[in-house]
């Protein structure tokens, strides 16, 4: 039995170096046998001689798992189970706590909690590490393996410990499962004086659709300016993001462009809409759970002068991952290009830099407190009632399009 494994091993480690095109010399191509044949002699005797046995397709497994993740923090292996998770998860419902998480500096870290969900309602933050998974030391865990035991049936509880940066300290998080239902407009409305208010949540197949009915909506209600909302948006579809940075660019305007490993350059640029909103003023709130699409739209309508900019500092994610589908339902997750703002800069492990930075602190005060307690008491207010009065960071962006209405050119 042994012996017709290292015999199958040797025939398919030879298959892919007799498929493997693109050797640059002769020197090459033989160190690249050696290296497969390196590779089909450590599964052989792992095969013959491990503690305990192994299938021959869990070590195949394992191999390409260890693969990926030595190439960067966002590349992975996707075994067929896993690979039919995230084509449900792309769906924008599945079972969970609703937060986005990666390996940064080997360390599986939150880049941000969705808005409306367990993990959000928790209290989790970006940039909290996950130390512990219901006791378990994540060191060397899998962003596939901390899915897997984050996700569940809902209304069972799970309990993660993470570490806060700014405290220094570990706390323990319980935090009751549920059916995550991702809506990419979270809030569409009128907040004072035409100040127009859009809060995005990720970027999908219908979110630039779902804006423009927003948009045109709060346009009739009104709306004079805008501000959009990005922060703790972790980002999603590249074409999404172009076509959301279209609604406020001329057309033919660079959004963002990526460069593959070949060196090949490819520019997106503002596509043409039946509406545009290229006159109000605008301010885009992004914080450090602002990732990928986020800051590509960011960037996008701040270096084309369209925008300013309020917060505090994006997340830093500037890479493109593309899915590659394997012959036996497996899949790669694999980064193929990285992507630079209009002006060419990398923002990759940066993050874009607000104009005004605001850090977030909860307004509060007695005269209000009193006009809360008693709207409760009248059955006025409802306990989720959105109070943009209480977000500092909002207000502050509220202030900025008050003063560009004023300097604004008057029809």
């Amino acid at each position: 039995m042994k012996k017709k494994i290292f015999v199958f091993l040797v025939i398919v480690i030879a298959g892919l170096s007799l498929s493997y095109a693109g050797f640059s010399s002769a020197g090459e191509k033989k160190e690249t046998y050696q290296e497969l044949d390196l590779f089909g002699e450590s599964l052989a005797i792992i095969q013959q001689k491990y503690v305990e046995e192994k299938e021959f397709k869990d070590l195949i497994y394992g191999a390409l798992s260890g693969v990926a993740r030595s190439l960067d923090a966002y590349s992975q292996f996707l075994k067929p189970e896993d690979y039919k998770e995230l084509l449900v998860e792309t769906e924008g419902k599945f079972g969970g706590l609703g937060i986005e998480i990666t390996m940064r500096e080997g360390v599986l870290t939150i880049v941000s909690p969705i808005e409306g969900t367990p993990a959000f309602d928790a209290g989790l933050k970006p940039g909290d590490v996950i130390v512990k998974i219901e006791g378990e030391v994540t060191k060397d865990i899998t962003l596939n393996d901390a899915v897997k035991k984050m996700r569940g049936d809902p209304g069972t509880d799970i309990t993660i410990t993470i570490f806060r940066e700014k405290e220094r300290k570990l706390q323990d998080v319980t935090i009751t499962r549920a059916i995550i239902k991702i809506k990419d407009i979270r809030q569409a409305r009128i907040l004072k004086d035409g100040v127009g208010y859009v809060k995005l949540a990720e970027f999908r197949e219908r979110t630039s659709r779902d804006l423009a009915t927003a948009l045109q909506k709060l346009e009739k209600e009104g709306m004079t300016s805008v501000i959009l909302d990005l922060r703790n948006n972790p980002g999603g579809l590249l074409v999404s993001a172009v076509e959301v940075a279209s609604q406020f660019l001329e057309d033919g305007k660079i959004i963002v462009s990526t460069k593959s490993r070949s060196g090949e350059t490819i520019y997106y640029k503002s596509v043409p809409l039946p509406v545009k909103y290229l006159e109000i003023p605008m301010a885009v709130l992004i914080n450090g759970g602002s990732a990928s699409g986020s800051e590509i739209v960011a960037a996008a309508v701040r270096e084309n002068n369209r925008a300013v900019l309020v917060g505090e500092k994006s997340f830093g994610k500037a890479s493109v991952q593309s899915v590659i589908p394997l012959s036996n339902g497996a899949a790669l997750r694999l980064t193929t290009a990285k992507y630079y703002t209009p002006e060419g800069t990398s923002i990759h492990e940066k993050g874009v830099i607000p104009d005004i930075e605001a850090v977030q602190e909860t307004v509060s005060g007695e005269e209000t407190e009193k006009k809360d307690l008693f709207k409760e008491i009248n059955g006025e207010q409802k306990q989720d009632d959105f109070d943009y009065t209480k977000d500092y960071q909002l207000l502050r962006a509220v202030d900025l399009i008050k003063g560009l209405m004023v300097l604004a050119p008057q029809n």
